[in-house]
This record gives structure tokens, sequence and C-alpha cells, in this order.
């Protein structure tokens, strides 16, 4: 199993300042390769304190490459629905050449209501803009002089430039959240997956439904699975609750607000359910989210049990992205958090699935 890191900015001016929260993040990036950090992750969201001080995570991936000569630099995720493949062909290419070759692409459908309809675009309108967006930018990355006739976007003989360092181009991993057609689709296509396990102990489902597809597709392999959760690492269980769980509250109170139109009212066949989804995660609290094991905090012979419980309950993954500095953690704090996790805990872990 491999970790690295990811950054989701869910505070706003009042709290905290872009240049503050993205200065602390590259501090943070900066200590991967000596700790074994395998990738830096961050997201694309807009306008609200949920998400919105990343608008562009390429830019900041373009950052983190000067900090760390080792680790995979991921988009988790862009936005094919906001993007002109054009543009954002060109910009995974420019950032695979600047990073040498380190960049992976995750794409996402998006989900809040407001940006859809702060952009004008209609969320019926997501799915298809979404299979059309990763097919284009993959012809235009893997291929020359492409042309394309699609339903939003057209053009005609074009080399995208720069030519993607990787090739035909950089890994492909694609977002999914709990709709079991979005985990089937992925595996079909041959991308891998990245998800929140927010649904709990049916990540087993989905996750096996994935591989299921990737192996009927006829994909050597098994796939690969990234899966997102909150980390706090301490030398004690007090410590660490003290720290993590106004943070991670007010997290979860972001994510609810950014989504409310869901539960006002909102529905769109592209989104089946989310009206639930949203509902459900308005339950959800620092202590479920420990219970359920999506959110690791605690000292660390703890979180190594609990990791390889959770690894065994979903019946294996092989990449976790830790969510380091969510909401207002300090920097101080998230540091020696991630270098007691490093130091112990990643061993640990290794070492149990090694001897199994």
């Amino acid at each position: 199993m491999d970790f690295g890191i990811q950054f989701f900015p869910d505070v706003g001016p009042a709290q905290k300042s872009a240049q503050a929260y993205w200065q602390d993040a590259l501090a943070l990036v900066a200590e991967c390769d000596d700790l074994g950090y395998t990738h830096v992750r961050t997201v694309e969201h807009y306008f609200n304190a949920y998400g919105g001080y990343s608008p562009n995570p390429i830019v900041f991936l373009a950052a983190a490459a000067m900090r760390s000569a080792k680790a995979r630099l991921v988009t988790g995720a862009v936005l094919p629905v906001f993007n002109n493949p054009l543009k954002l062909a060109g910009e995974i290419g420019m950032l695979d050449a600047i990073s040498g070759g380190r960049l992976d692409v995750g794409f996402a459908r998006a989900f809040l209501p407001h940006e859809f309809a702060r952009f004008g675009i209609s969320v019926n309108e997501s799915r298809a803009r979404f299979d059309e967006g990763v097919e284009q930018v993959r012809l235009l990355l893997a291929q020359e002089n492409v042309s394309a006739d699609g339903r939003f976007h057209k053009f005609k003989n074009v080399t995208s430039l720069p030519r993607p360092t990787q090739r035909p181009h950089p890994p492909f991993w694609v977002a999914a959240l709990s709709t079991p057609e979005s985990f089937v689709t992925a595996g079909t296509a041959g991308h891998f997956l990245m998800a929140i396990p927010f649904a709990g102990a049916r990540m087993r489902e989905l996750v096996g439904l994935y591989r299921d597809a990737w192996r009927a597709a006829g994909h050597a392999g098994n796939g690969s699975v990234m899966l997102a959760f909150h980390m706090f690492c301490a030398e004690s269980a007090d410590e660490a609750v003290r720290v993590a769980r106004e943070p991670l509250n007010r997290y979860l109170k972001s994510i609810v607000a950014a989504a409310s139109d869901w539960t006002e009212g909102l529905s769109s066949q592209d989104y089946p359910n989310y009206d639930k989804i949203i509902a459900g995660l308005a339950k959800e609290t620092f202590d479920t989210q420990v219970a359920k094991g999506c959110a690791w905090v605690g000292p660390p012979g703890e979180l190594a049990e609990r990791i390889l419980a959770f690894n065994d309950e979903v019946g294996g993954f092989e990449s976790a992205s830790l969510q380091v500095n969510f909401n207002t953690i300090a920097l101080d704090d998230a540091r020696r958090s991630i270098r007691l996790f490093a130091r112990e805990v990643m061993p640990a872990v290794r070492a149990r699935l090694r001897a199994a």
C-alpha cells in the first residue's frame, strides 16, 4: 500500500488566506521525499470555501513538482465539464514536462450545483460532458492531427503541445462516489479509480464491481484503487482527537453546505439519489467517520490496526491519499502528524501486508 498526501482547502479568507494555506501545503510537500509519501494531490473547485481556493490543481502541482523530486503529482480531480479539452490537454502536457513525467491525471464529473449554475451549464449534461471531455483529452494526448465532432466541443486537425512526456499519456484516474455505474464504467475503460469511502462497508461491493469490470474488459492486472482519508496522527489518542475533532466536523459541515441544493428540491438523472447522499452526509460527524474507518485519527499503533482492518473490509486497495491539513489544522501540527505516521504507521502496515 502506498501513501500520499492531498490538499483540499475548505477555508475562506475569514479563517486563513489563500497565501497562508498554499504556503503551508508546499512546506508539507517538501517533506514527501524524505518521509516516503508517494504522491501529492489536489482538487478543482470554485467560488465557495469548500474547495474554492483550488480552481486549477495544475497550478499548485507545478509548484509542488519543485518541492519534491519523487512524488507523483495527481489531479484529484480536474473537471472536464468546466474546461475546454484543447486547453486542458495542453496544460496536462506542460505539467508532465515540468515534472519529468510524474503526472497522474484524475478526472471527475463535478457534483456541486452552485458551480454548474455559475458556469451556466446544466447538471443534466454532466455525464455527457464528462465522457466527451475525457475522450477528447485522451485523443489529444495520445495522437497528433486530431479531429473531433463532439456535442460540446469540436476541433479539426489539432496537434496538442506540449506532447506528453509519458506515452501515450499520463495515467488516467476517474473519481467515483457511490453510484455503481461509475465504478463499472471506470473499470471497463481501463482507468484507475479514486474514491472517498463515505459508503463505508459498501465500498467492498463497489470496488469489486470496478475490478470485475476491469478484468471483463480484458485489461491486464486488476486495476488500481486510491481511497482518500482524513488523517491525523499523534502520540496519544487524546491529543489526536483534541486537534482533529473540530476541523473535521467543520469540513463535514462545509461539504453539506456547498451541496445543499441537492436536499432543497434539485434532482438530476445524472446524479441519482444525491439528495439522500447529501442528507446522509449531514448526519456524519467526527465520531461516525472515525468509527467507519473513513478518518484515521489516533496514535500510531491504533491507526495501523484501523488501516489493516479497513483494507480487509473493502477487499484491498493500492493507495491511500491523506488529507493532512484539513480545515484549520496548523502547519506545525500537520508536520508532526505526517512525520510520526511515516515513521511508525507506514512501516507497520506494510510489514503486516507483506506477511499476509
